[in-house]
């Protein structure tokens, strides 16, 4: 079977397999981070937002589990290979949330509610892929690396976490990230009603194993492999723009984990939304609408470059290595979501 298989097809599947999962979570279990945070500010109820909080504990219990076991090195993984830049994370954070606020939805959501019909999505998803890109390697892309050069690491000390408190405290560094991620998933569980919503739990854990099946996958496939592939897990930023891009030229260049993640977020809400009920064909009636989801996905795009990931690759997975960036830049796409909500509520509250 193997014959038949390279490596870039085999890290395509294993990005194809968390990505259904993740599609899945995204119809039947409600998992939106955007959602998450209008429930929080506007809805009265936190039920999503401890959803991610107990999703992004198993990932950090789970990543460095399989460090402990030399299933995965950590430092293998981007974010802890690249010199963390604060101004990048709040900036790129702050827009990044203000853009998902705008349109409506984070790149990852946007997939997810395009395998349920909605066609405005479509519009979203490919705003969002061409300006990863126009930042990333386009016309924009001399800009952002004089403002934001990203630098890689040469100190034995990655920007992680755990790492800095292995350091000071002498422990195991796999001892530590555990132990961090226990800490996560016990204190959502004990301060929250999450604990008596058995799906909610359920698509939470399917969440963060998503993650970890992405690192442990690639580790693999990069130990085995004869193509050194790079150690990844899922993504909703770049990885759009670069499945566009095959999606155009696949001929010229091989498919990747990043391909086959959103085509399994895909399909997964696809069959999500059949099992519900809930696929039907939507389009947008209003141009104004439109019109502020486009701008809100091109500053989505630009932010997620800048920030170095979305609401899932800060959120969630620099955060299952417990990457210094990722709490700062989850804060600040909550920040910059939370002025977006604000804005829009305003502006369609009737007059009194």
């Amino acid at each position: 079977m193997y014959e038949f298989l390279t490596d870039h097809h085999l890290v395509a599947l294993i990005g194809l397999g968390g990505g259904v999962l993740l599609g899945l979570a995204a119809r039947l279990g409600r998992f939106c981070t955007l959602g998450a945070i209008e429930d929080l500010l506007y809805g009265g109820s936190a039920t999503r937002m401890q959803m991610w909080i107990l999703a992004t504990g198993i990932a950090v219990m789970g990543s460095f589990t399989l460090s402990g076991l030399g299933l995965f090195d950590t430092t293998e993984s981007y974010y802890l290979s690249i010199r963390w830049m604060p101004l990048a994370s709040v900036i790129g954070g702050l827009m990044f949330g203000y853009g998902m606020a705008l349109s409506g939805n984070c790149g990852y959501g946007a997939i997810a509610r395009l395998g349920g019909g909605d066609l405005r999505s479509f519009v979203i998803v490919l705003v969002m892929g061409v300006s990863t890109y126009v930042v990333l390697q386009g016309p924009l892309a001399p800009l952002r690396n004089l403002l934001f050069e990203q630098v890689e690491v040469t100190s034995d000390l990655p920007p992680g976490l755990a790492h800095h408190a292995a350091r000071i405290t002498g422990l195991p560094l796999h001892w530590v990230g555990v132990g961090i991620g226990s800490v996560i998933v016990l204190g959502v569980l004990a301060t929250g009603d999450l604990r008596r919503d058995p799906k909610a739990l359920f698509w939470s854990v399917m969440v963060g194993l998503a993650i970890v099946s992405g690192w442990a996958g690639t580790t693999y496939i990069n130990a085995i492999g004869f193509e050194a592939l790079p150690v990844v897990s899922h993504s909703f930023s770049a990885p759009v723009g670069e499945s566009i891009l095959w999606a155009m030229t696949g001929s010229l260049r091989p498919v990747t984990f990043a391909v086959g993640s959103i085509a399994g977020v895909w399909i997964g809400a696809f069959v999500g939304s059949m099992i519900k009920g809930h696929f039907r064909w939507e389009a947008c009636e209003d141009p104004r609408e439109l019109r502020r989801q486009i701008v809100g996905a091109a500053i989505m795009g630009a932010g997620a470059v800048i920030a170095m990931g979305c609401t899932v690759g800060q959120g969630m997975t620099a955060f299952s290595v417990l990457s210094i960036s990722a709490p700062v830049t989850f804060l600040a796409i909550f920040a910059g979501a939370a002025v977006g909500l604000r804005q829009l509520i305003e502006g369609f509250s009737p007059a009194q």
